[in-house]
């Protein structure tokens, strides 16, 4: 896993990993062109899935399950019921 901490650094590191045969899973999960599993995921992803408020929590966790290469913003809007 790889934790990031901007949307520039998960599509710099996604875009590089699943270049020339690299494949796209899900929740922020590819295999590079090696066969290699990665994870990448923002650093703020943690404090979204684990916190007190479950209803937040749920909802992150509902929007990261709908993602392959993981959205900041789109996490961050469903974490925060937007």
């Amino acid at each position: 896993m790889v934790q990031v901490d901007t949307q520039t650094e998960i599509d710099r590191l996604w875009n590089k990993l699943t270049e020339n045969g690299g494949k796209e899973v899900q929740c922020g999960w590819l295999v590079d062109k090696f066969g290699v599993s990665w994870q990448i995921v923002p650093r703020q992803l943690g404090g979204m899935l684990s916190g007190t408020d479950k209803a937040k929590s749920g909802r992150a966790m509902q929007a990261m399950m709908g993602m392959k290469k993981l959205d900041l913003a789109k996490l961050q809007a469903a974490s925060d019921g937007v």
